[in-house]
C-alpha cells in the first residue's frame, strides 16, 4: 500500500476523532462556534482542496475534502448553537477569501491564491481566538490538539510536495498548536464556569 493512501486515511480518521467531540459539545451547549469564522473556514477549505488537487496532492487532498464537508456541518450548527457577532475584520477575511478564489479561478494565479487563502483563513480565526481568550471553556480543546497533529501528518500525505499542496496544512498545524496553547493557558487562569 502506498504510504500516501495510508497517511491520508489516518488523517481522515483523526479528522473524525477531533470533530466528533467538538460536534457533541456543540449539541451539549459546551462549545459555541463562531458562525462567521466557520463560514469563512468552510469556503477557504474548499478552495484549498481545489488548489491541492491542482498542485498534484493526489490522495493527499482527500483529507482536505473531508475537512471541507465537516466545516460546512459546523457552520450550519453554529447558526443554531453558536455565536454570531460579526466585526469589520470578519468581513475583511471573507473578502480576502473571495479575492483568493478570484485569483485562482479567473486570474489563474494559484500560488497567490494559496498564500492569500491560507493567510485569510488563519486570520479568520481571530474571532474564535478572541472568544477563546475570554471564555476558554467555550471551545473543545481536543479538536485543536488532534488538528495540530493531523495537519502535520497531512503535509506528508500529499503525493507531490509543493507550495500548493503543503503550505495550507503546515500553516494549520502551527495555528492549531497556538490555539491549543492559548486554551490551556487561559483555562489555568480562568476557573471553570
Amino acid at each position: 500500500m502506498d504510504y500516501h493512501v495510508l497517511l491520508s486515511a489516518v488523517v481522515i480518521l483523526l479528522t473524525f476523532a477531533g470533530y466528533v467531540p467538538y460536534i457533541r459539545d456543540i449539541f451539549l451547549g459546551r462549545t459555541k462556534p463562531h458562525a462567521f469564522t466557520w463560514f469563512v473556514v468552510a469556503l477557504t477549505a474548499f478552495i484549498a482542496y481545489g488548489l491541492q488537487v491542482e498542485g498534484g496532492a493526489g490522495v493527499g487532498a482527500w483529507p482536505m475534502l473531508v475537512v471541507s464537508l465537516v466545516c460546512v456541518l459546523v457552520f450550519v450548527l453554529s447558526l443554531w448553537k453558536g455565536t454570531k457577532d460579526i466585526t469589520k475584520s470578519d468581513v475583511i477575511f471573507l473578502v480576502l477569501s473571495l479575492i483568493a478564489l478570484f485569483l485562482w479561478l479567473v486570474v489563474k494565479q494559484p500560488i497567490l491564491s494559496i498564500l492569500l487563502i491560507t493567510a485569510s483563513e488563519i486570520l479568520s480565526y481571530v474571532p474564535t481566538i478572541r472568544k477563546s481568550w475570554k471564555a476558554p471553556y467555550s471551545e473543545t480543546l481536543a479538536l485543536y490538539e488532534v488538528s495540530a497533529f493531523r495537519h502535520g501528518l497531512a503535509v506528508f500525505a500529499v503525493e507531490k510536495m509543493n507550495l500548493l499542496t503543503a503550505l495550507y496544512p503546515a500553516a494549520w498545524a502551527l495555528t492549531n498548536i497556538i490555539i491549543t496553547v492559548i486554551l490551556i493557558l487561559r483555562r489555568k487562569a480562568v476557573p471553570t464556569v
